[in-house]
C-alpha cells in the first residue's frame, strides 16, 4: 500500500526533497524505504508533513524510520501524531514513539496527554500514563487516580507507579487500598510509591506487608520504602524480617535497619553476618557499623574482626572499615 501524500504539501523550495516526498507514494516498499531514509538522513523540516503521513504506511519498517527521523529533528508539531503511535498493535512502534515522545514533551503538553487518556486503547493509555511521568503536574492527579480502579492490572500498576512521580502529592488513601491488589506486580509498585507518601498509615501497612505478603518481590520493595521513611516502629518488624526465606528481602532488610540504628537489632544483624549470601553480609557489616554504641563495642568489633576473612573481599573491606569507625568510641 502506497501512502497517500496530499497535494497540498508544498515543497516547491527544496527540490531535493520533491523526489524522496514523490517515492513516498510509490506502491514499491523498497522505494519507499529508500524515501524515508534518505528524508530521516536529511533532517529537513519541510519533511516532517510527509513523515507525520509516513506513520501510517503499512510497512512497520517505514514506520520506525519514519519515528526515528521526526525524533531526530525534534519539531513538537510531530507530538499529535507520534502519541497515535503510542497505541500501535506492534510493540517495537509502541517502544519507539515512547522513546521520541520522552525527549520532546513538555509540561505545555500536558492537556495533549490528558486528551489521549481518554482514548479506549490499553496501549496508548499505559505509555500516556509513563509519559505524565516527565511532566510531574499535579494537575494529572484525577486523570491517574482514575486507573486505579481500571480492569487491568497493567494500568493500574503504571498509574500507581506515575503517582510517585507528580509534584505536591503527599496524602493518597486510594494509593493504600492498591496494596491489597490481587496482582502481585500492582503491590510491588504501590509498596514502591508509598516510600514517597506520607499517610500516617504508611509504616504500619508496609510493616505488616514486610511481614505477610506471599510475593517476595513485595516483601522486598516494602523494606525498601521502609528505609526511606526510617520509623523505628518498623523495626520489631525489620528484625522478624531477617529471617525472610529470599535474600534480597533480607538485604533490604539491612539497609532499613542501617537508617534506625538501635541496639534492638544488634544480635540479628551480628547473625547475619553469617549469610550465604555475600551481599547480605555486606549489608549486614554496614548495618553494623551504625550501630555502635559503647555498650556494643565489644560484640560489634568481634563480629566485625571475623568478617575481615569473609571470601567475598568486598565484605572484608566494608568490615575494615566499619572497625577504623570503632576508633571513635575509644
Amino acid at each position: 500500500m502506497s501512502i497517500n501524500i496530499s497535494n497540498n504539501l508544498n515543497f516547491s523550495n527544496n527540490p531535493e526533497l520533491s523526489q524522496w516526498l514523490e517515492m513516498l507514494r510509490s506502491p514499491n516498499l523498497n522505494d519507499r524505504l529508500v524515501a524515508v531514509k534518505t528524508l530521516q538522513h536529511l533532517g529537513e523540516e519541510e519533511a516532517i508533513d510527509a513523515l507525520i503521513i509516513a506513520l501510517e504506511d503499512e510497512s512497520i519498517s517505514v514506520q520506525r524510520i519514519a519515528i526515528n527521523a521526526l525524533w531526530e529533528i525534534a519539531n513538537p508539531v510531530a507530538i499529535p501524531a507520534l502519541l497515535k503511535s503510542l497505541g500501535s498493535p506492534d510493540v517495537e512502534i509502541r517502544n519507539e514513539a515512547l522513546s521520541a515522545l520522552g525527549e520532546l514533551i513538555s509540561s505545555e503538553h500536558l492537556l495533549l496527554l490528558l486528551d489521549a487518556l481518554q482514548q479506549e486503547n490499553i496501549d496508548l493509555q499505559l505509555n500516556v500514563l509513563i509519559l505524565l511521568r516527565k511532566i510531574h503536574d499535579v494537575q494529572s492527579l484525577p486523570a491517574v487516580l482514575g486507573f486505579f480502579d481500571s480492569q487491568y492490572p497493567q494500568l493500574r500498576e503504571a498509574a500507581i507507579t506515575t503517582l510517585s512521580y507528580l509534584n505536591q502529592v503527599k496524602i493518597s488513601p486510594p494509593a493504600l487500598a492498591l496494596m491489597a491488589d490481587d496482582d502481585d506486580s500492582v503491590r510491588r509498585a504501590t509498596a514502591l510509591t508509598l516510600g514517597h507518601l506520607a499517610d500516617t498509615e504508611i509504616v504500619d501497612l508496609l510493616s505488616n506487608v514486610l511481614i505477610k505478603d506471599t510475593d517476595w518481590q513485595v516483601r522486598r520493595n516494602a523494606a525498601k520504602s521502609l528505609a526511606l521513611h526510617a520509623d523505628a516502629k518498623a523495626i520489631p518488624f525489620l528484625v522478624a524480617a531477617l529471617k525472610d526465606e529470599h535474600w534480597q528481602v533480607r538485604k533490604f532488610v539491612l539497609q532499613a535497619l542501617h537508617k534506625i540504628p538501635t541496639v534492638e537489632s544488634l544480635s540479628v544483624v551480628i547473625k547475619a553476618m553469617n549469610d550465604e549470601y555475600s551481599d547480605v553480609r555486606k549489608e549486614a557489616v554496614i548495618a553494623l557499623s551504625s550501630l555502635i554504641s559503647c555498650e556494643s563495642i565489644p560484640q560489634a568489633i568481634s563480629a566485625l574482626q571475623q568478617a575481615l576473612d569473609d571470601p567475598d573481599r568486598e565484605v572484608s573491606i566494608y568490615a575494615e572499615r566499619a572497625i577504623k569507625k570503632t576508633q571513635v568510641y575509644k
